[in-house]
């Protein structure tokens, strides 16, 4: 049947994500611990440089009463030659810039293991939704950067109860449409959240200025299996692992398309899971 195919569509998903979720654990942590002594380096070379630069300036100072005329004029010329003023300028410049990066890239690894979030995969814990697009946006700022700007107007939110690995691959997947979604002419992708007024549920929205979806195609976007992209450029299982997700955490995913407009997909989610919602499980056959 139709509901046994896609819960066996899901459960193989589900195994997928575990599998690359662990690879990608694997690999921020080994990514985590050089960077960590470069970082700690880097501090302590700053440091030293600080030193090293003030006793350089003490130096200077003394040149004047302590050496000969023709030592004056050979360190005269030394200092031109290499650009000294220059490079006691530039030095600290570069020790921060050097340290922006590494911290940028520690960053990433950390938005790598939020990711992949391997040992609560199956865990329900309380997350902040904002903290989840964040680490997101980082993760895939690859695939969407050279295609649009990315526009966020994000307002902290209660954290909802979820299992975090699985929303942020909603909001992966949304990410990715959207950024498809946009032609060869650049676009914008706006991530949006929100608080409902009644308290008790939290909302995501991702908005582009693609193609839109035609109106025949709307009652299918959710299936599996289903795509309009070219053969060979989706599987047409990311819109539905999403609703699946999105369901077994009692929320809803909705859309509004414009065709030749943009498309914005909208999940909101109960801040608490009732417990009487039964098993939050994939659903099975």
């Amino acid at each position: 049947s139709q509901q046994l195919s896609k819960a066996h569509d899901q459960l193989a998903q589900a195994e997928k994500l575990a599998s690359i979720g662990q690879l990608a654990a694997g690999v921020a942590h080994e990514i985590n611990n050089p960077i960590g002594y470069i970082f700690s380096n880097f501090g302590t070379l700053e440091k030293y440089l600080a030193s090293l630069l003030k006793m350089l300036d003490a130096y200077e100072a003394a040149e004047a009463s302590q050496a000969t005329p023709d030592t004056v004029a050979g360190l005269k010329a030394l200092r031109k030659q290499i650009d000294l003023d220059y490079l006691k300028q530039d030095i600290p410049a570069l020790m921060r810039e050097s340290l922006e990066g590494i911290a940028r890239v520690r960053k990433i690894v950390q938005d790598l293991k939020d990711f992949s979030h391997v040992d609560a995969r199956k865990e329900w814990q309380f997350a902040d939704l904002r903290r989840c697009i964040d680490s997101t946006l980082n993760v895939v700022n690859n695939e969407l950067k050279y295609k649009a700007d990315v526009v966020c107007d994000l307002v902290d939110t209660p954290e909802v109860e979820c299992r975090p690995s699985q929303i942020i691959q909603v909001i992966m997947n949304l990410l990715i449409n959207a950024a498809h979604a946009i032609g060869t002419q650049r676009g914008t992708i706006t991530v949006r959240n929100g608080r409902d007024d009644d308290g008790n549920t939290v909302w995501l929205e991702i908005e582009d200025t693609g193609s839109g979806i035609a109106g025949e195609h709307l009652p299918r976007i959710f299936d599996p299996f289903y795509t309009t992209k070219p053969v060979g450029k989706g599987t047409g299982l990311g819109l539905s692992i999403s609703y699946g997700i999105v369901q077994q955490h009692h929320g809803q995913i909705t859309v509004r398309t414009a065709v030749g407009h943009g498309t914005a997909f909208r999940v909101t989610l109960p801040v608490v899971q009732s417990a009487a919602s039964g098993d939050n499980s994939f659903p099975r056959p």
